[in-house]
């Protein structure tokens, strides 16, 4: 194997060994919540605060293996010419509005620095040789493409990371982001079936 094979392994390897186990950690702590809300059951005071803090980090996860997808295709099939310099400054706009993403108290600065982060990995995906299975939506290419996936399920964690102090008080919210994560959970399998399908074609 090559280094760049090698450096293609990362992106799965990241995922599986960090995204999905804090995924069902994140999804167990969520019923915890509900119990607790519901009365169903006693649970530390902790456990929302906990569990908004695993789903930021499966959203960190997931925006961080996906600009490592992206780095990986770039290298595999050949840098633009003269891009480098647009490329990097694409890929610290989707890394440090994430970052800020996190930090940040107002909401409509964290709905600006969600978009902001979303807009890059679009941007960086819209690249040539960045590898989609297909960009017509009436094709099924599109639908079964493990790009295309990735980027509906970035934006739906980034928006559940950018509303989490209003799913925290508004019943409405909590319905939108419970709603939203059942549609999380179909990506996640997606995801990793489109994923294996699409390591067997590595060169």
């Amino acid at each position: 194997m090559t280094v760049i094979h090698w450096l293609g392994l990362l992106h799965p390897v990241l995922v599986i060994l960090f995204v999905y186990p804090v995924v069902g950690a994140t999804i167990r702590l969520g019923i915890l919540v509900r119990e607790k809300r519901l009365g169903i059951t006693r649970q530390p005071d902790l456990v929302p605060v906990e569990h908004a803090a695993h789903g930021a980090w499966v959203t960190a996860g997931v925006v961080v293996a996906v600009l490592i997808a992206m780095v990986f295709s770039l290298l595999a099939n050949g840098w633009p010419s003269g891009g480098v310099p647009r490329l990097l400054l694409l890929g610290l706009v989707s890394g440090g509005t994430l970052v800020a993403l996190l930090q940040v108290r107002r909401a409509a600065l964290r709905a600006c620095f969600a978009l902001l982060c979303w807009a890059g990995l679009l941007a960086l995906g819209s690249q040539p040789e960045i590898w989609r299975l297909s960009d017509n939506p009436f094709s099924a290419g599109f639908w079964s493409s493990h790009y295309w996936s990735g980027v509906l399920l970035s934006g739906l964690l980034l928006f559940t990371t950018a509303a989490r102090p209003e799913i925290t008080r508004q019943p409405r919210f909590r319905r939108l982001h419970l709603t939203l994560n059942l549609l999380v959970m179909v990506l996640l399998a997606v995801q990793a079936i489109t994923g294996t399908r699409d390591l067997l074609r590595m060169p």
